[in-house]
């Protein structure tokens, strides 16, 4: 058992944990704002969706990780689910209408710069979700994350970041940068679910994989990496649908025929 492992096993409470219950009042607090005499209100769903996500944060931070599986609790946990149940609570709309009209014209453009779109594309999520994945488990970073408590708070910050950018890519209903079309979108996802079930079927193999973890360890967090990486995938997709509303027609008037030249 590594000594990072070791620790939280024993009992130890992860500070971490205290941010996703900060980020829930904050949110909170301006909803609530909102529900105020003469205000736009809030829907309950959204305030139900971002505490779920935290909640699933809170509970990843606080999964007792002694081996493999527990950590594939974690990622699955912070990395899969909480990320699509913070985005389906659309914290950049709220943002937007709690902020006064200089910070909130600020934020949107900083919304529509340049980096902005390229973060903001579902490849470069992918890239970055399934990419991290591989990184991980291919090279000797989760071994040496083992013994590292900050490596492996930033793997799991990795985890949570990259995962809130791929699901908010994909289906988020707060306004984003050019997003791609929905069939785009949906052979990105589809590439991301391969991808996901490739390293799951080489942890399950025990090939080309660093991880110092026993075979049964290996080939039951590989099962849970398939099987609940699926069920996540599913429900990105089924969010993108739900969310997806189709682009009016537009109607072209046809050009104006040139008027007739008198000799």
């Amino acid at each position: 058992m590594s000594l990072a492992h070791a620790r939280h096993a024993a009992g130890g409470f992860p500070a971490t944990a205290l941010v996703p219950v900060a980020l829930f009042w904050a949110y909170l607090a301006a909803a609530l704002r909102l529900r105020d005499p003469g205000g736009p209100g809030w829907a309950h769903g959204r305030t139900a969706s971002f505490g779920l996500g935290t909640l699933l944060v809170a509970a990843g931070l606080l999964w007792p990780a002694g081996d493999f599986v527990g950590h594939m609790w974690q990622h699955l946990l912070i990395g899969m689910f909480a990320p699509l149940a913070l985005v389906l609570g659309a914290p950049v709309t709220l943002v937007l209408r709690t902020l006064d009209r200089r910070a909130g014209r600020t934020l949107v453009h900083l919304l529509r710069h340049p980096v902005a779109r390229v973060l903001g594309h579902p490849a470069t999520g992918l890239l970055l979700t399934a990419g991290g994945l591989w990184l991980l488990y291919l090279t000797p970073l989760y071994r040496a994350a083992l013994d590292d408590p900050l490596l492996h708070t930033l793997v799991q910050a990795h985890f949570l970041l990259s995962g809130y950018l791929f699901a908010w890519s994909i289906a988020g209903p707060d306004p984003g940068p050019h997003r791609p079309r929905v069939p785009v979108r949906l052979l990105v996802l589809g590439v991301g679910v391969a991808a996901h079930a490739t390293i799951a079927q080489l942890l399950y193999a025990g090939v080309l994989v660093d991880v110092p973890a026993t075979g049964a360890e290996l080939r039951a967090g590989a099962t849970l990496m398939y099987y609940l990486g699926d069920l996540a995938e599913i429900a990105l997709a089924l969010a993108l649908l739900a969310t997806w509303r189709p682009e009016p027609a537009t109607r072209r008037r046809p050009a104006a025929r040139p008027a007739p030249v008198r000799a």
